[in-house]
């Protein structure tokens, strides 16, 4: 598995675990370092697991509104758990990683909604990702 691939399923897994905790993800993230540095069983936090969940974490009322904004006929709080954090890192990363092509962004995204969620949520994590990846020149505006 690909460095950055392995980076985005545990930075997903860090998202997933601050909303399930109720938590932020920096403090999630801080767990995840303490434990890496404290177990040999633990693997380590990669710089770029450490950028995207930093960087979600910085845009997370804008990624939240737009998600709910162009999520046709769902609100956050009915979207499945997974398929939440999925969409919140993959339009995290879409929108504000620019090193990273949109296609690959939108397929790692996929292939972490077909790893951990229904069957439905890879076309649904596609969709809605799609339509960001059409909006983004303008969805880039300062957070308010």
């Amino acid at each position: 598995m690909a460095a950055r691939n392995k980076a985005r399923k545990r930075a997903f897994q860090i998202l997933f675990e601050a909303d399930q905790r109720g938590a932020t993800a920096q403090l999630v993230l801080a767990d995840w370092i303490r434990h890496a540095r404290t177990d040999d069983r633990q693997p380590p936090v990669t710089e770029y697991t450490m950028r995207l969940v930093e960087g979600y974490a910085e845009h997370t009322a804008r990624i939240d509104e737009l998600i709910s904004t162009y999520a046709v006929g769902w609100t956050l709080d009915r979207m499945p758990v997974v398929d939440r954090n999925i969409l919140r890192l993959g339009a995290y990363e879409l929108i504000w990683e620019d090193e990273t092509p949109d296609a690959v962004v939108i397929d790692e995204a996929v292939q972490l909604a077909k790893e951990f969620s229904t069957d439905d949520s890879p076309a649904f994590v596609n969709g809605l990702l799609g339509r960001l990846k059409e909006l983004k020149p303008s969805l880039r505006r300062e957070e308010r």
